[in-house]
């Protein structure tokens, strides 16, 4: 009797590790400017084949050079661990040390930058479909992790942008129309086998899922949906440039030395109910570059930016935030803003690494309800940027594999 509750004690146990979800960790203070993304590719987000790399980076403002550690974990296409043994989907080992960093030089704010390339000459990937990379420290505690994804190009996504059908949405979001063309594959129920998400501007959180086939032509699924795959436009992302730390330039409009750099940008206004009006952007990303030195990697210095929304008091439960890839469009209490009766604004400020940032303000209901676009408004034409990814589990297999991705611009946006 005691071995069979020990038995069940343990089934109960491993379904239980199965069926968690992935959870972003957010960083500590001391970890900034992470990016993680494809050696050949300038997108946020890593997307990779086999035959490709990503690379991680983080800089570790204790300069001390600290030992940091890798694990890799397998998902299905909704996040959940995988039923799988590592050594189904690692050939080699993980849970090492990262050995690729070096220290600032020249700069007001010491660091220690790393670099983690995955896959490497220690660990490869098998299996493609999702993935986290998680980093610890020497004391084996969670410090961040990330999600990529692997895809084997065995299927071919067709992606158009088109304008609401819905009269109550017309003038503010985007749907997302696709085709997946399944010529090398059999799948016989695509409702049951194929799942597609859509991901707008790489972010995870807004992902769509969950979707059928309207309807087949020979060995292609058409997705022609409006309500089911729409998503609010926005609007173009604000931005800011301190390559030149020193300068005001780049919706910068002063800088103070301290301690260190106090960068102080323009202050925004409410843009909700004005006319769009087209702005390039990159899509929410930011990119580290300096002019005070040749590597930007150790030598940009890190200024306190400071960001301000000049409008009247929002309601007493709002909270506003300013949201970016530099915080992995997280809501974060260290981005928060708060409100300056005297000069009628909104005000906060993030510690960051020189270089070009996309940023926009996030509204925050009764700690509840998110508005990412109550205040910087939502348009029909707005550029953004989506991506269809495709797995496939057929009865039986054991793991999500990623077939293919295809992706598709509003600039492109079809009436």
């Amino acid at each position: 009797m005691q071995n069979l509750k020990q038995n069940f004690l343990f089934l109960l146990l491993c379904f239980g590790s199965y069926a968690q979800v992935f959870e972003l960790q957010k960083p500590p203070d001391h970890i900034k400017s992470i990016q993680f993304r494809s050696e050949n590719s300038s997108e946020p987000f890593p997307i990779l084949q086999f035959n490709e790399v990503a690379v991680l980076s983080f800089d570790d403002l204790n300069a001390d050079e600290a030992d940091y550690y890798y694990t890799l974990q397998h998902y299905t296409h909704d996040w959940k661990k995988s039923d799988l043994f590592e050594s189904e989907y690692i050939e080699g080992f993980d849970n090492l040390r990262i050995r690729t960093y070096k220290n600032s030089f020249n700069t007001l704010q010491p660091y220690s930058h790393y670099q983690l390339r995955i896959p490497n000459e220690q660990t490869q990937l098998k299996l493609s479909g999702n993935y986290a990379l998680s980093i610890y420290d020497d004391s084996d505690r969670l410090v961040f992790n990330r999600r990529f994804v692997i895809y084997e190009d065995t299927a071919s996504v067709g992606v158009e942008v088109v304008r609401s059908r819905d009269l109550e949405y017309i003038e503010s979001s985007q749907s997302v129309q696709f085709s997946i063309n399944t010529q090398e594959l059999l799948v016989r129920n695509p409702s049951e086998e194929i799942k597609p998400i859509i991901l707008q501007n790489y972010i995870w959180d807004s992902a769509i899922s969950n979707l059928s086939p309207q309807f087949t032509l020979g060995s292609v699924l058409y997705y022609k949906y409006d309500k089911e795959t729409r998503f609010e436009g926005g609007n173009e992302y604000l931005y800011f440039d301190t390559k030149d730390i020193r300068i005001s330039s780049g919706n910068v409009y002063g800088v103070q030395l301290e301690d260190l750099y106090n960068t102080y940008l323009y202050s925004n206004e409410v843009r909700a109910g004005r006319p769009y009006s087209y702005a390039p952007d990159i899509n929410g990303d930011f990119v580290i570059r300096t002019l005070q030195g040749t590597d930007s990697t150790i030598e940009a210095d890190y200024s306190i930016v400071h960001f301000s929304l000049r409008t009247e008091p929002l309601a007493a439960s709002a909270e506003v935030f300013v949201v970016g890839g530099f915080n992995d469009h997280q809501l974060d209490d260290r981005h928060q803003l708060f409100y300056n009766e005297l000069l009628r604004q909104y005000e906060g400020s993030a510690l960051l690494k020189q270089g070009f940032y996309n940023y926009h303000f996030e509204y925050l209901e009764a700690g509840k309800t998110l508005y990412p676009n109550l205040i910087g408004g939502s348009h029909w034409d707005t550029e953004n940027q989506y991506i269809v990814l495709v797995y496939l589990k057929k009865f039986g297999q054991r793991h999500d594999s990623l077939l293919g991705v295809g992706s598709g611009s509003s600039l492109n946006i079809r009436n």
